[in-house]
């Protein structure tokens, strides 16, 4: 009984927390005719035309330009900032001053709204040729993942012992040496964690994808908007939700495969027993 209603507990709450997904993949599976008749939960007849038109239509608006913009600009910015931020989790990690000062100041300056850069960057983007560039827009998220990275490094590298770097030093490995080849691999398992978690801020960023580019570098999440009225006469809700839909598709997969790297990462911490 008590499991019974463990789950029944655990359905509803799943069930409250998807609720704007399970809409949105229900729109995305109706006709306009139905939507225009229809607008529950409950599909009559289901149909794939919505994803057909965003997957062949592609003369005004190319969904799979979106994709790959995303794709390129999320790997820049989440490897990058993982090279970045390695290193110096290593060192604020092995340094008291870097604890107490160092890393509260990055993760304050994250905790800042970022709608205050926007005139900065935009200029300065402009000044360097890279408005409207994927190169551009993943240094952008570059930044906006660093602090992320750096805190789940920090832990991870201060779980790591002392008397691991004590004995490499005493063999005569570099601080380099060190960092590179024994503590990379014991905390191989939180930056898998770190470019999991940064793949899937960079891909939903909008506000930088909306203001750094216009049509070359477009990301996902600011084309997905364009489907919104793309054939005119008022917002087509259909063909709008199957773009969602297939634009959170990568990170949602992602995600779900590698959850059980991210569980244990999270709960297990860098070192094991």
């Amino acid at each position: 009984m008590l499991n019974a209603a463990r789950w029944i507990v655990f359905a509803v709450a799943a069930f409250a927390m998807n609720f704007p997904v399970i809409v949105t993949l229900v729109t995305s599976l109706k006709s306009t005719r139905e939507l225009s008749m229809n607008a529950g939960l409950l599909v009559s007849q289901p149909t794939l035309e919505n994803y057909l038109r965003v997957l062949t239509n592609t003369d005004r608006f190319n969904i799979y330009s979106y994709l790959f913009n995303s794709t390129i600009a999320s790997l820049i910015g989440t490897g990058l900032a993982i090279v970045l931020a390695f290193p110096a989790a290593y060192a604020i990690a092995r340094s008291e001053a870097g604890k107490r000062t160092l890393l509260p100041v990055i993760i304050n300056l994250r905790a800042v709204p970022l709608i205050i850069f926007a005139i900065p960057l935009y200029m300065m983007y402009q000044w360097l040729g890279l408005l409207d560039t994927q190169l551009g827009l993943g240094l952008i998220l570059t930044i906006v993942n660093t602090p992320l990275a750096l805190v789940i490094m920090v832990n991870a590298i201060s779980d790591v012992p002392l008397e691991l770097d004590e004995a490499a030093k005493v063999d005569g490995a570099t601080s380099l040496e060190i960092m590179l080849l024994i503590i990379r691999p014991v905390v191989r398992p939180a930056l898998v964690t770190t470019f999991i978690f940064g793949f899937i801020t960079a891909w939903n960023e909008f506000l930088f994808g909306l203001m750094l580019t216009t049509s070359r570098a477009v990301p996902m999440t600011v084309g997905a908007s364009f489907f919104f009225a793309a054939s005119g006469g008022g917002v087509q809700w259909g063909t709008a939700s199957a773009v969602m839909i297939l634009g959170a598709l990568p990170p949602a997969v992602l995600g779900l495969l590698m959850y059980r790297q991210i569980s244990g990462s999270m709960t297990a911490g860098a070192v094991k027993g």
